[in-house]
């Protein structure tokens, strides 16, 4: 049986060798632009950073895999092109691209290149990444995550596509890539510009009584007191007044993913790939979080019968969560 792979993010050099330093079989990057869908100011590489950093992930045998993951605009569309060009000529493991053009280019430039396709393609069904793997010869999947285990296993079961999954970290309860509450409420698109709540537009203002309000584009998401945790400030996670005056989250509660408890159930399903999110995150972050997938991941391997979530593994995800609340999300259906 060929190992899941654990894969985390890296938004900067330091997170990228805090991934590889804790165990991580590959790191997902992207360029500093909006090609990558987490474009925020100070995040991501250049060509010439990221050039820098390869030496670290061939030194360890590990991998990097490029995130070129929005969608063009036809005014700019070369801009991707070149996203690519870059990605191919650095010798990136894998490709992850979201856009049937951007696939169709990849595909044509670079036949023999590794393409993944991208969670924000919204591929749910087996006959979609078949689809994908038919005209694009897509090796891999990034499910969104809105299916079930045994969703997944009936999907691995009617594709040659490896299919990897979210396992720790933030969690969108909508579709991925056909979410439009940023854009509503920002104006700009997070499917092209790269952002979902983009900072420019996020404010943090500090209140009498020592609480916190959250504004984006001066839409109050949440008023948190003095002793509360700040959520990631987007939409889905504002908590809004309701006709009786009371505050409450009206999507989802401020909480993270953590699929440590199933780890045997979703590799038994035949997942190739577990996923981390986050290359907005600090590199403690990172490693805190690779650190204990590394551990849980082998721990199954070593012993599938006897696989158990240990205590401290459960402390560490739950102390570096944001919100400080967990879910297994969809992952165990209704």
């Amino acid at each position: 049986m060929k190992r899941a792979e654990v894969i985390a993010p890296a938004g900067n050099s330091a997170s990228l060798k805090a991934a590889i330093d804790a165990g991580a079989d590959a790191v997902y990057l992207g360029f500093n632009d909006d090609t990558n869908a987490r474009n925020f100011e100070g995040l991501n590489f250049t060509p010439a950073e990221l050039a820098d950093s390869i030496g670290y992930v061939r030194a360890k045998n590990r991998k990097f895999y490029v995130a070129i993951n929005t969608f063009p605009q036809a005014a700019n569309f070369t801009k991707w092109y070149k996203a690519v060009d870059r990605a191919a000529e650095l010798g990136a493991d894998a490709i992850i691209i979201a856009n049937l053009g951007i696939l169709q280019y990849a595909r044509s430039k670079y036949p023999d290149a590794n393409l993944h396709l991208s969670t924000q393609a919204s591929a749910s069904n087996y006959e979609s990444i078949n689809f994908y793997r038919k005209h694009f010869g897509v090796k891999r999947v990034v499910l969104p995550r809105v299916l079930t285990v045994a969703e997944i296993k009936t999907l691995i079961e009617h594709t040659e596509a490896e299919i990897e999954v979210f396992a720790l970290g933030g969690l969108c309860i909508n579709i991925e890539g056909r979410c439009y509450l940023s854009s509503f409420v920002t104006g700009a698109s997070t499917n092209t510009t790269g952002a979902c709540s983009p900072s420019r537009f996020v404010r943090f203002t500090s209140e009498p009584d020592n609480g916190m309000s959250i504004r984006l584009n001066d839409v109050l998401l949440n008023r948190l007191s003095a002793t509360e945790s700040s959520p990631y400030p987007t939409c889905c996670k504002g908590r809004y007044l309701r006709p009786d005056g009371v505050a409450a989250y009206a999507f989802e509660d401020p909480e993270s993913l953590n699929v440590l408890p199933i780890v045997p159930d979703l590799i038994e399903a035949g997942v190739s790939a577990f996923k981390i999110e986050g290359r907005q995150r600090t590199k403690t972050y990172v490693s805190a979080m690779t650190g204990v997938l590394r551990e849980a991941v082998d721990s199954y391997y070593q012993n599938p019968a006897a696989y158990t979530v240990k205590p401290q593994w459960a402390t560490k995800v739950l102390s570096t969560f944001e919100g400080t609340k967990e879910t297994l999300g969809s992952y165990p259906g209704k």
